[in-house]
Formats: structure tokens, sequence, C-alpha cells
């Protein structure tokens, strides 16, 4: 019994590690505002618009992921441990996330150093 206990506490520990995380857990990655420099003010507009489309969706799916590990761990720890194995983190998709928030913050930078006025907020991917 004792072997069973150490067993699943070490699976749960395991699950717990690999899971996603969710999107307002993901750091910005840095992305250098050289790449952007060139760019006018409504370039800067039309590429913020692309980057923050794209993101909101890859938050949204990082979200989806970082649900469906919570619910599997809860599996495994109190009513099936081999629940544990279906649990992994899309590290894919957070990396992607952070690229597109570090490409987010450089466009910004950009902007304000050009005084081009545009606005940048942060739109919670549930509600998109």
């Amino acid at each position: 019994m004792k072997s069973i206990t150490i067993t699943a506490a070490c699976v749960c520990a395991v699950a717990l590690s690999a899971c996603a995380k969710s999107s307002a857990n993901i750091e910005a990655a840095y992305v250098s505002p050289a790449l952007y420099e060139r760019m006018n003010c409504a370039q800067l507009s039309e590429e913020a618009k692309r980057v923050a489309t794209r993101a909101n969706s890859v938050a949204g799916v990082q979200d989806q992921n970082a649900t469906r590990d919570a619910v599997a761990t809860t599996a495994a720890a109190i009513i099936f441990w081999p629940a544990a194995f279906f649990i992994g983190s899309n590290g894919t998709n957070a990396t992607e996330l952070a690229s597109l928030q570090g490409q987010l913050e450089a466009i910004q930078s950009v902007s304000e150093k050009k005084n081009c006025g545009l606005t940048f907020r942060t739109v919670d991917p549930k509600k998109v």
C-alpha cells in the first residue's frame, strides 16, 4: 500500500510539472525593435493588428491546453493515476505566444518612439 501511495505521488509530481501554462502566465520573449524601425506608422498599425490577431488565437489554444491539463491532473491525482500519461504541455504553442508578445512589445516601442499614437491594450482571448 505504501509503494502505491509513493508511486501515485511521483506520478502526480511529474504530471504537475508537465502542465501547460495559461496564456496569462507566459512571459514575452525579447524581440528587437530594430525589426520594425523602418516601418511608418500605418505599417506599424497594420503589423500590430496582424500580430495581435495571431497572439489572441494562440492564447486561446494555450488556455485550452492549460484547462485540459488541469482536468487530466485532477483525474490523475484523485481518480485514475494512468491519466497522468495524457498530460503534456504544448511547448511549441507557448513559445509562439511568447514570441508574438515580444513582437507586440517591440512594435509598441517603435510606435512610441515615432509618436504614432497607437493604443495597445490587452484582450482576454476568452472574450474574443
